[in-house]
């Protein structure tokens, strides 16, 4: 009685009056939201493709080009690994592999390292496992260069000694030391 006596007040006839459902206002909400997070999706995929071209960077001769965000993890694996051995480019293992090597330095091929910590780790974890290949569950993870199948997949035609190590790839790729995969010796340049 009270409720209906409030509504001739305000001067709002009771059957002009519609209740509304917490359902339709749930459905409304949930269209609204969908479409706002299609059209970020949208907006933010037509950026970063037009982004990635003029990002990557390489130096002529060297492993594959890579964007700008990338870079840095790159020059923490150089710094950190080339120090020590010839740095592989992180195509030729699978992300499992690096993953391990990263978490697990204290069993370095023989050698006990300092674990790294914080952003360095980070940032070089996330350059290893964009460019490195997908590592498949049925497969043993491989730790020595030759047991992956992806340098395998890269050498075709190339007999290895053995056992061959990441110090035989200068017998053919001279430019090692800079990073350079692609200049082959005069040997290989031309073979079909």
């Amino acid at each position: 009685m009270r409720s209906r006596i409030r509504q001739q007040k305000r001067g709002i006839p009771q059957r002009q009056r519609r209740k509304r459902s917490p359902a339709v206002l749930l459905f409304l909400l949930l269209v609204w939201s969908i479409c706002l997070g299609w059209g970020l999706a949208i907006a933010l995929s037509a950026s970063a493709q037009t982004n990635i071209p003029a990002q990557a960077t390489t130096v002529p001769g060297t492993v594959d080009a890579i964007g700008a965000r990338f870079q840095v993890g790159k020059d923490f694996y150089l710094e950190n690994c080339a120090s020590c051995h010839i740095a592989i480019p992180p195509e030729v293992l699978p992300s499992e592999t690096w993953r391990r090597l990263l978490l697990e330095p204290q069993e370095h091929y023989g050698q006990k390292l300092e674990p790294m910590i914080g952003p360095s780790l980070i940032v070089m974890w996330d350059y290893l496992r964009t460019f490195s290949r997908p590592h498949q569950e049925k497969e043993s993870i491989p730790y020595r260069v030759a047991e992956s199948r992806f340098f395998k997949a890269l050498h075709p035609r190339v007999k290895f000694p053995q056992p061959a190590t990441i110090g035989s790839c200068v017998t053919c790729h001279p430019g090692v030391p800079q990073f350079n995969y692609r200049s082959l010796t005069a040997e290989w340049e031309n073979s079909p």
